[in-house]
């Protein structure tokens, strides 16, 4: 017994100090990864980055932390806090979409970015309305949190940040001739250029998103 309660002490003893080089060494990790990431953006910079068919759009907070509006099927499924905080993969995020769940959550930078670049308050040269005081988008954005309805036309991510960072809910994608909204002019012409089967693939794709968009009317609270 002797023997065994000493093996037990000079184990845990071991694992203690493992468990402590862990935790100073992810501390420290913190600590430069947000400084790195506070020398790169200022607190209300608009990012965005591609998922899927679409651009994402975020805003940053500083701390290496990211505000942004997305889809997430996860909690319609589960109540496991810790899995739904993970970062939203694609399949995540898709099937949140036509579940129109989702939530403005705070990320890191890199669970945001999702292995995209990263670019930074494009908007500011295509909107009439100059942005706001960064606190100010940040602080629009904190207030947003929690889960809302999400809609592909009347409120998607881009949405959330041009009211966070310009005071208008306004989505310039959504209205881009080769995004999935505006695609039906392009497929009159492809019709002539290409084979029965890709027609049909084109058509099926725009139906698709039409009976989304058509389950999408329905009013919104901006908040």
């Amino acid at each position: 017994t002797l023997i065994s309660y000493s093996l037990s002490v000079e184990d845990f003893s071991k694992n203690f100090e493992w468990f402590t080089v862990k935790f100073w060494s992810y501390l420290a990790h913190w600590k430069d990864t947000e400084s790195k990431y506070d020398l790169m953006f200022q607190r209300g910079d608009l990012l965005e980055v591609p998922r899927t068919l679409f651009t994402h759009f975020g805003i940053y907070l500083g701390g290496g932390r990211v505000a942004h509006f997305i889809p997430d099927i996860l909690p319609v499924v589960s109540d496991d806090e810790w899995e739904i905080k993970q970062m939203v993969t694609n399949n995540r995020l898709i099937l949140g979409v036509l579940a129109k769940c989702a939530s403005v959550r705070v990320d890191t930078v890199e669970d945001f970015a999702y292995g995209s670049k990263i670019l930074v308050n494009t908007m500011d040269k295509v909107c009439s309305r100059p942005p706001l005081q960064g606190d100010e988008v940040a602080r629009r954005a904190e207030k947003l949190q929690g889960s809302m309805t999400y809609s592909l036309l009347w409120y998607n991510c881009e949405h959330f940040v041009m009211y966070c960072r310009y005071g208008t809910v306004m989505s310039f994608q959504t209205f881009q001739p080769f995004s999935p909204f505006g695609i039906l002019p392009l497929c009159i012409v492809v019709s002539h250029l290409f084979s029965y089967t890709q027609v049909v693939f084109y058509v099926y794709f725009l139906a698709t998103f039409g009976i989304l968009c058509l389950m999408d009317i329905h009013n919104i609270d901006y908040r």
